[in-house]
């Protein structure tokens, strides 16, 4: 079995400094599929938020660990709580993270979930799941103009 991170790549005509802004605004991509719940800062090092969705099923804390303007956002998941799955803290210690360059007139943005990978057991759930809100959210979030409320 692979142990590859999961990892997924998105393309946009936007400038790094908007895409860079659109992920710092978590409660407008991370959330409308399961009811969720973003409480705290995320946009600033050290800022910490925790996620929680589906009636808390599913719950992490995330601490802010690096962030370079325009080019890179890490954040910690500092403890986790999956009501659907055998080890529940299986998030606690891994890292998101989201890698912004420019290449040939476009913005990549490259996000990793470090160390979520096919032997844990969320990740079949999980992987579709991060999946389905970077493109149907984030991206999207991205590529509009009026983006921050």
């Amino acid at each position: 079995m692979t142990t590859s991170n999961f990892t997924l790549t998105l393309l946009t005509e936007k400038t790094p400094a908007e895409v860079f802004q659109a992920i710092s605004n978590v409660r407008e991509w991370w959330s409308g599929y399961h009811s969720e719940e973003i409480m705290g800062r995320s946009v600033n090092l050290n800022d910490e938020f925790s996620f929680s969705a589906a009636g808390g099923i599913h719950y992490s804390r995330q601490k802010l660990v690096e962030v370079i303007p325009d080019k890179k956002i890490v954040w910690l998941i500092t403890d986790s709580d999956f009501g659907y799955i055998a080890k529940k803290d299986e998030w606690t210690g891994t890292k998101v993270i989201f890698e912004i360059s420019e290449k040939e007139g476009k913005t990549h943005l490259v996000f990793t979930h470090e160390g979520l990978t096919p032997a844990v057991e969320c990740y079949e759930t999980c992987a579709p799941s991060w999946t389905m809100y970077l493109q149907n959210k984030l991206l999207p979030l991205i590529n509009t103009k009026n983006r921050l409320s």
